[in-house]
């Protein structure tokens, strides 16, 4: 499977087209729009978050609730695009309207892809980058993340995301029972975090931060359960699914660093610790004792639940803006402000979900691929009774 976005930040609408998706899943634009909303909310969201209701249409490779096999497009309407149409219109500008309308802007925001942006692509008005650039397009992701958690749903794999850290304040209650109360208790949370007092804490310290024109950054965990044994390749680089995993959660906005399982915390700890010990028994087959390596060895899965964390820095947009140099004039001004968040780590451990559902859902469709979702699940037991019975 693959897909493609599209769209600019206040432009008229996001759009996503994905192919490869099995015919005869059950799809409901309702399900599509469930992940949308919960990417909205979140302690710390700005006022955008307010403005727009994100809702999914379904323009194409579904029909009567039922996906066809052919391409899925997706649309997600901009609802404030009415106050942008001139600035962010495709059709050309006169000189009159050129100066007055096109809010032009010159001065760089660090820690955004502003200055590289308009070097790499030849822009003096660095707005051509950072409409593109914005966080806004893991709306479709997660839209097309959405997608691919219905395929893992019949397929008996559960994905949850919450989130460990923010702004120095760290979850010490991580411990859960099962991933629907992970669920369950993230999703009543205002910070998706299990950790109820931590929680607290991570919503003053975002205030703080919110009444200093500041912004802070964090650490979200994505578990999967129900992944089968073997999924992925040792062979090539590019078959790896852990390395698969790894660069779709450094391919979301402001996300500088990811691990899987106790991931760096394995350069402390001797190899007698480090390593799960495999264990067997007649109903269950092989297993682990316990589960360091996070559900991947050798690039493929072991069967034990996948753990990935990602680290996401704080959002580079400030209130109190950070120096910059104009690049028309080459002085120094402070960076210009763009409406944005003061904390956007709860709704990235959405945005997290759907890249690693993603990513998981296309190896299942590569590795077991039918072109029909009734012929993949039958393909994924015949696997499993296998890996049980070897």
């Amino acid at each position: 499977m693959r897909y493609l976005t599209a769209g600019e930040s206040h432009g008229p609408q996001l759009t996503t087209i994905i192919e490869g998706v099995p015919a005869g899943l059950p799809l409901l634009a309702e399900q599509i729009n469930e992940e949308l909303a919960r990417r909205q909310k979140g302690h710390g969201r700005g006022r955008r978050m307010q403005i727009e209701k994100d809702e999914a249409q379904i323009l194409s490779g579904v029909r009567h609730g039922v996906t066809l096999g052919s391409p899925i497009a997706l649309a997600v309407e901009n609802r404030d695009f009415k106050h942008w149409t001139k600035i962010m219109g495709a059709a050309p500008l006169d000189q009159e309207e050129d100066s007055e309308i096109k809010r032009k802007i010159t001065r760089p925001r660090p820690g955004h892809a502003d200055l590289n942006g308009a070097i790499k692509y030849g822009h003096r008005d660095m707005r051509n980058v950072l409409e593109r650039s914005s966080a806004r397009e893991t709306t479709v992701r997660v839209a097309a993340g959405a997608v691919a958690k219905r395929i893992l749903e019949e397929l008996g794999v559960k994905v949850a995301g919450h989130v460990l850290e923010i702004g120095g304040v760290k979850a010490e209650k991580t411990a859960y029972t099962s991933i629907d109360e992970l669920k369950e208790v993230t999703e009543a949370s205002p910070v998706r975090c299990l950790d109820e007092e931590a929680a607290v804490k991570m919503m003053q310290a975002i205030d703080d931060a919110k009444k200093n024109g500041d912004s802070i950054g964090g650490i979200v965990e994505v578990v999967v359960e129900g992944m089968p044994v073997g999924v992925g390749s040792y062979v090539q680089y590019d078959r790896k699914l852990d390395a698969k995993l790894a660069a779709a959660v450094m391919s979301i906005n402001a996300f500088k660093g990811v691990e899987i399982g106790i991931g760096f915390e394995a350069a402390h700890k001797p190899g007698s610790v480090v390593h799960d010990e495999i264990t067997w028994d007649e109903q269950a087959g092989f297993s682990r004792k316990t589960n360091n390596a996070g559900g991947l060895e050798g690039g493929m899965t072991t069967g034990m639940p996948i753990v990935v964390r990602g680290v996401m820095k704080p959002i580079p947009t400030l209130y109190k803006p950070l120096q910059s140099i104009d690049i028309d004039t080459k002085e120094a001004f402070q960076a210009s402000i763009e409406r944005s968040d003061s904390c956007a780590v709860p709704a990235a451990s959405v945005v997290a979900e759907a890249v690693v559902a993603w990513e998981l859902a296309c190896a299942l469709v590569e590795q077991f691929g039918q072109d029909r979702i009734d012929l993949l699940k039958e393909n994924i037991e015949k696997h499993k009774r296998y890996a049980r019975e070897f």
